[in-house]
């Protein structure tokens, strides 16, 4: 039986929809990121397993690498993924670098900064990856509360965030992301704070649900906490979000995190993905 699930509309006058659930895919040990390729490909990582996995749509797993370790297609807490058409990027958190594949999941390069005798380029303990439109690289820099962007060929390219960022300093940033016209949102404590690809400042407001992880796929922006999910519609900025609430449903489990693609939701749990269509 499909269990229904109530989605609150944050307005003046709360009105409500409804999604159901209508599938559950994949078996992990301790899943902690997702990522959906436009193609349609999950990559999920594990970071009890230290392995990454790539399933299609029906939760069939196409390949899977890792293992622990310092070595190529290894990893020490993988912590956060992000898949392109072409490519999959992996914060490989311990070991202090981004880890770069192919979508099939072949291993094509490393990007680390340790050897830099200069802590203005380098970054530590990374916690997020993506790449912007353009093609740059940004990293979110756990080790300073900073996010650092790179050009195509590695080139240090500036600072994000830092503390000369006057109210759009970071000061506990947890994830970020990126939209299709290269607006940067960032977590930041209880906050969401918009920069533009050249990293400035441009908004800053109070997410309201403590939110731990984002995501953004095509326009969809999802914000999670625990249990509930923040849904924003980028490409009508004046729309009211949706929050959805699973509590209900997922019992002890916690959500790690949203992506809404296709008109169907994703929701990673440690163990599974539900799928609930909206």
């Amino acid at each position: 039986m499909k269990k229904l699930i109530t989605i609150f509309l944050l307005s003046l006058a709360t009105l409500s929809a409804q999604a159901f659930l209508t599938g559950e895919i994949g078996k992990f040990k301790n899943a902690y990121a997702l990522s959906i390729n436009p193609m349609g490909n999950l990559f999920v990582s594990d970071i009890n397993k230290n392995e990454i996995y790539k399933l299609d749509t029906l939760g069939n797993v196409q390949k899977f690498i890792g293992g622990y370790g310092w070595g190529t297609s290894a990893f020490s807490d993988p912590v956060d993924i992000y898949a392109t058409t072409l490519n999959v990027y992996v914060a490989d958190k311990n070991n202090n670098r981004i880890q770069i594949f192919d979508k099939d999941l072949n291993f094509l390069s490393e990007f680390k900064t340790s050897e830099s005798e200069d802590e203005t380029y380098s970054f530590g303990y990374p916690t997020c990856v993506a790449n912007s439109p353009m093609g740059d690289l940004f990293v979110l820099d756990s080790d300073n509360s900073r996010i650092l962007k790179y050009n195509l060929s590695g080139k240090f390219l500036q600072e994000i965030g830092s503390y000369d960022a006057g109210e759009f300093t970071l000061i506990n940033p947890k994830k970020f992301a990126i939209s299709p016209d290269g607006t940067i949102y960032v977590i930041d404590e209880n906050n969401v704070i918009v920069f533009d690809q050249y990293g400035n400042g441009l908004n800053k407001f109070a997410a309201e649900i403590d939110p731990m992880n984002i995501n953004i796929t095509f326009s969809i922006m999802c914000l999670n906490n625990s249990s509930k999910i923040k849904i924003f519609n980028l490409a009508k900025p004046r729309s009211t979000p949706v929050l959805v609430d699973l509590s209900p449903y997922i019992g002890k489990s916690e959500i790690r995190e949203a992506v809404f693609y296709q008109q169907k939701l994703y929701v990673l749990l440690g163990s599974e993905i539900l799928i609930f269509s909206i």
